[in-house]
């Protein structure tokens, strides 16, 4: 991985750090699906306008269902369950449980499989779980009524991208990461429209400040858009081993956002408990940071 690569990755953990720095502002004004539907659309449509530039076809009458089945759990459902407690969590604890994902995986590829777990990956269970059991049992939202319902929303949502994943790898599809990106993000474009009428909010409320505009484009454009665009640059250069190193970064920037924009206090707790997610993380995905340098990025010419 060469310096400008690792940039690249900060970059981009830092923008997707921020994502939950942008549901805390504008999920009170918007709602939770209002909100997700803003992001995807506007991430579709950065999507399909990059597309066109690169001449990247959809191919939708082939891949339409695959698309529906990645556009619900990678995007729809976890975006929505996340802005949902993102009106009761903090940012901070958001991003830390987002990086349990590779935990899901690990657990859905168990259950899938019925292979017993190695030491390193149990380990690394057990340690995911101590740290949101950490996080959760002292954070004061916990004492809430329907606080229980929250965490449970909260761990589902990681554990739908491990069920992405797992389905996408299954399916064996050849189409191209970006194409899965930007097909799954009209997916759940769809998929949503039919609960807007539901949702107890609308499209264009009256308590929406600049700030809140602001922030539904900052996570539809910046934070989904543009980075899934640059992730997938990083998957093309570093491969996607590399690049799933982001998943470990993203929590530093969503704990550092929320203290510096939304005065979120950061206790022992939450180190603490970040620092025990994210080892209990490496542990079932294997990761050793001193791989990354190791790797040469595939020169282009």
């Amino acid at each position: 991985m060469t310096p400008a690569h690792l940039l690249q990755l900060i970059t981009l953990a830092a923008i997707w750090g921020a994502s939950f720095l942008f549901m805390r502002i504008a999920v009170p004004a918007l709602g939770p699906v209002w909100l997700i539907e803003w992001r995807v659309l506007l991430g579709a449509l950065l999507l399909a306008l990059a597309g066109r530039w690169f001449r990247h076809s959809l191919a939708l009458r082939t891949h339409w269902r695959h698309y529906l089945v990645l556009g619900l759990f990678n995007s729809a459902l976890p975006f929505v369950l996340f802005a949902w407690a993102a009106q009761t969590l903090t940012a901070s604890l958001l991003s830390v449980v987002n990086a349990t994902a590779p935990i899901w995986g690990a657990v859905i590829a168990w259950a899938w499989s019925r292979e017993p777990l190695r030491g390193r990956v149990a380990a690394g269970l057990a340690l995911g779980v101590a740290g949101v059991a950490l996080l959760m049992g002292l954070d004061p939202a916990m004492l809430r009524p329907g606080s229980g319902w929250v965490l449970a929303g909260v761990l589902l949502a990681p554990c739908c991208y491990a069920i992405a994943s797992h389905y996408a790898k299954s399916a064996g599809n050849a189409l191209l990461p970006y194409a899965n990106a930007h097909g799954s993000m009209w997916a759940a474009t769809l998929l949503l429209w039919p609960v807007l009428p539901f949702a107890g909010h609308t499209p264009l409320p009256v308590a929406a400040t600049p700030g809140v505009w602001g922030a539904v484009a900052g996570l539809g454009l910046l934070c989904t858009g543009l980075a899934y665009l640059m992730y997938f640059r990083l998957v093309a250069a570093l491969g996607a081993a590399s690049a799933l190193t982001v998943t470990f970064l993203i929590p530093v920037f969503g704990i550092l956002w929320g203290h510096l924009f939304l005065g979120e206090a950061v206790g022992w707790q939450t180190l603490a408990g970040a620092l025990v997610v994210l080892t209990g993380t490496a542990l079932v995905t294997g990761f050793d940071p001193r791989t990354l340098w190791a790797r040469k990025a595939v020169p282009h010419g």
